[in-house]
């Protein structure tokens, strides 16, 4: 339905999709980034020294230092986990730092140190800005509402003080102040935070609206018919946490086998210094041998096995606008098997454009005359549509005359006088009730059974025209549902907040069967959950608030970039900076090289700490050999898993969707 509100512009937060509001932890504000920055800093500073042959007292310290300041908290919590008889694998990497440090090895020690501090801190950066999303969407509900008296008087309340019964008067341009039904007034509103619908709807007395939905030009009383504490968008906050908490571990696989790992290091150490010491052998040399069997078979090699091939995915990814939030979400991807994909501003740009121009047989005009009279009588305009049709008659090199007598009617469309003549623009079922015109009338059916949303120009009172509109496709959606198909062998489902109709349309245009519309964000998070539950690993596609609790309960996520919400960016796992759609199967399967690549690397580390430990226990493995065999497995399994960062490591399934 069409209707062009107001020839005043309407209020900013109108014109857009709302967003959440910004709201970013510096990152210096946790202790966390500021140890970890400390840690690095004193690294650099003591590393030239260190490597210059510089007196020991002057790099000294400086390791000290870095030891201390990126290990303790790490150590700390280690030490608290051991009271749940749980080893901590972070607390294992501080030991094996300072049994490197304690037969010399300080550079090596420290460089572990660093590596560490810095994971840490990037965890909890990322923790605490997804904090600040959640609550960050509790600002798209208004503080205040006018609530209205029964003598007829108005007075401005906490939004959070309004009860179920009472009535509430919603301004134009302002946003909803609690969900309700309309007794009285019509308007547009854009309620694209809920839904995901890319067009305001029109409301008129019975219909619903929701909390922090934006109102058009028209004046709305509303009844409230829930608790500020329980509208939709604070069941949106609430299912945004809940997902976050419940989700499962997110955890590398080899973090998995080092916490096993670890135990089993911790009581060979012991083992292989306390048997030697009871058969006789001397206290240093029992010492030497514990540190050299620590060394070689500390797991090293074994997080390098993962790290390089996953951080070389992210940046590869990076480069063509894919931002992977961590190597777990590199690692992860790879594991989807079943794809849900939004509809408006993920298979769609979320812009409508005009599709279809039909003047009517014998009404003198063609469909640049059409298209011409319908955009000037629109431009006075801030509707999504009027704008669309004023865009379309500037790509196609149309003066627009100056409308007059410009007039608006919410939920019905626009009236103005062009060239001398009387415009009516907007509603068909409103526009063309008087005049009853059986051919325009078959037009209008034609357009919005193709999924259109059809517009008409009447002229003096007579029907001239229909023009229709459409959310623009995505070029390369088609390529990428079909390349999708092939990666998990099932076709991706269609899961939308918009009309079932327009949902189906597009639906059919990609190739999509599986098609569920007008769902509200509780509605997208029970379709993934219910998947979940039968085992099934969803990925999710998305971009708006409305999707934010769906990508967080899903196995993985990834927002669309350009127009995605604050909180839908931070809720999902990575990243469509460019909004190019032929990336997603290109990031699963390059997350599924990694993942070959992290296994072919977890064998060789194995093999060499194998041989390395066999060395160490039967015979005599020299310090200096088994240093360098143990930092050797790591610079092959570093250099194999940086493979990824070659151009030609690019899947070719987004090189041949482009």
């Amino acid at each position: 339905m069409s209707s062009v509100l107001d020839q005043r512009p309407a209020p900013p937060a109108a014109r857009t999709r709302p967003e959440v509001p910004r709201r970013r932890t510096r990152l210096l504000a946790l202790p966390e980034a500021r140890w970890a920055l400390a840690a690095l800093l004193l690294f650099l500073t003591a590393l030239p020294l260190y490597l210059l042959g510089a007196p020991w007292w002057l790099w000294g310290p400086l390791f000290a230092a870095t030891y201390i300041t990126g290990g303790w908290e790490p150590g700390w919590e280690g030490l608290k986990t051991l009271k749940g008889k749980t080893l901590d694998v972070d607390l294992l990497m501080i030991v094996a730092a300072l049994g490197a440090a304690a037969i010399g090895q300080v550079l090596d020690g420290a460089l572990l140190i660093v590596i560490f501090a810095t994971s840490g801190a990037l965890e909890a950066v990322a923790t605490a800005r997804t904090a600040d999303s959640v609550r960050g969407l509790l600002d798209l509900a208004p503080t205040t509402a006018t609530r209205l008296l029964p003598d007829g008087t108005e007075e401005t309340v906490d939004a959070a003080a309004l009860a179920v019964g009472d009535t509430i008067l919603v301004r134009p341009g302002e946003r909803v102040g609690a969900d309700g039904q309309v007794l009285d007034g019509a308007s547009d509103v854009d309620q694209a935070t809920i839904t995901g619908e890319p067009l305001p709807v029109a409301k008129q007395a019975g219909d619903e609206v929701f909390a922090g939905t934006v109102n058009g030009t028209g004046s709305l009383r509303v009844r409230v018919e829930q608790d500020p504490a329980d509208s939709v968008i604070a069941r949106i906050v609430g299912m945004v946490e809940e997902a976050s908490e419940t989700k499962a571990p997110t955890q590398l696989f080899v973090e998995k086998v080092e916490q096993r790992y670890s135990v089993g290091m911790v009581i060979a150490t012991l083992a292989v210094f306390a048997v030697p010491l009871a058969f006789g052998d001397g206290l240093q040399q029992a010492l030497l041998r514990a540190m050299t069997f620590m060394i070689v078979a500390s797991p090293c090699a074994v997080v390098l096995s993962t790290m390089p091939p996953l951080l070389s995915a992210i940046a590869n990814a990076g480069r063509r606008g894919v931002l992977a939030k961590s190597a777990v979400v590199m690692e992860r991807l790879g594991q989807i098997d079943t794809v849900a994909l939004d509809k408006t501003g993920t298979l769609t740009e979320g812009t409508p454009r005009v599709t279809d121009i039909r003047p009517l047989q014998g009404s003198a005009l063609d469909e640049d005359g059409l298209l011409r009279l319908a955009a000037a009588a629109e431009h006075p305009s801030e509707h999504p549509l009027a704008r669309a049709i004023v865009d379309a008659a500037r790509e196609h090199g149309l003066p627009l005359p100056e409308a007059t007598d410009f007039s608006s009617t919410p939920g019905q469309g626009v009236t103005a006088t062009v060239d001398g003549h009387t415009l009516q623009v907007g509603s068909p079922t409103r526009l063309l009730a008087a005049t009853g015109h059986e051919a325009l009338l078959k037009m209008v059916a034609e357009l919005e059974d193709a999924g259109r949303t059809a517009v008409t120009v009447l002229m003096d009172g007579s029907a001239v025209g229909v023009l229709g509109l459409a959310d623009r496709l995505r070029p390369d959606a088609r390529a990428t549902v079909a390349a999708l198909t092939e990666l998990t062998s099932r076709t991706p489902v269609l899961l939308t907040g918009d009309n079932e109709r327009a949902a189906r349309r597009l639906a059919g245009e990609v190739g999509i069967t599986d098609v569920r519309a007008g769902l509200l964000p509780q509605d997208k998070v029970a379709a993934v959950q219910d998947w979940e539950a039968q085992g099934r690993r969803v990925l999710l596609v998305g971009d708006g608030v409305n999707d934010a609790p769906a990508l967080a309960a899903a196995h993985s996520g990834i927002a669309m970039g350009k127009a995605g919400s604050d909180l839908a960016l931070e809720s999902a796992d990575a990243v469509i900076v460019r909004d190019e759609l032929a990336t997603i199967p290109a990031i699963v399967q390059l997350s599924r090289t990694a993942r070959r690549l992290v296994i072919q690397n977890l064998v060789i580390a194995g093999a060499f700490i194998t041989v390395l430990v066999a060395w160490d226990l039967i015979g005599t493995l020299p310090l200096p050999l088994g240093v360098a065999g143990h930092e050797g497995s790591t610079v092959i399994v570093g250099l194999n898993g940086l493979r990824l960062l070659r151009e030609a490591a690019w899947p070719r399934i987004a090189r041949n969707a482009s």
